[in-house]
């Protein structure tokens, strides 16, 4: 079993900057992927970054390429993400997910891929 702490939401303005950080404890394996998500109230849960474990390789959606990076750090079983440039669309609970042994690449973009999921942190963009 692992579990997952999302922490660093809040309130900003936009064009602020805002890192989300979480920390995974229990069963964890360096090797598995993480990744973060949003759902925005009424809408499906949606993709954000993902980083792969065995070679750190990193996916984004579209919508926060060149705004969002996703970052690990293996040490602390914690994994960051650093969101720049946001927007009033950006507004959500964003939680952060682990998948369990080797996922397809496919499969970091569904939420199929991911085993555990966090509680979540809100991120609200607002002038």
């Amino acid at each position: 079993q692992v579990r997952l702490e999302e922490s660093g939401g809040g309130l900003v303005q936009p064009g602020d900057s805002l890192r989300l950080s979480c920390t995974a404890s229990g069963r964890t394996d360096s090797r598995d992927a993480m990744g973060w998500w949003r759902q925005a109230p009424g809408k499906e849960r949606e993709f954000v970054a993902a980083v792969r474990g065995s070679d750190g390789r990193t996916f984004y959606a579209d919508s926060v390429k060149g705004r969002f990076t996703i970052s690990r750090d293996n040490a602390r079983n914690r994994v960051s993400l650093q969101m720049n440039m946001l927007n009033l669309e950006d507004t959500a609970v964003y939680l952060c997910a682990a998948a369990e042994g080797w996922i397809s690449v496919a499969a970091f973009y569904a939420t199929r891929g991911y085993k555990y999921w966090g509680q979540g942190t809100q991120v609200t963009v607002s002038s």
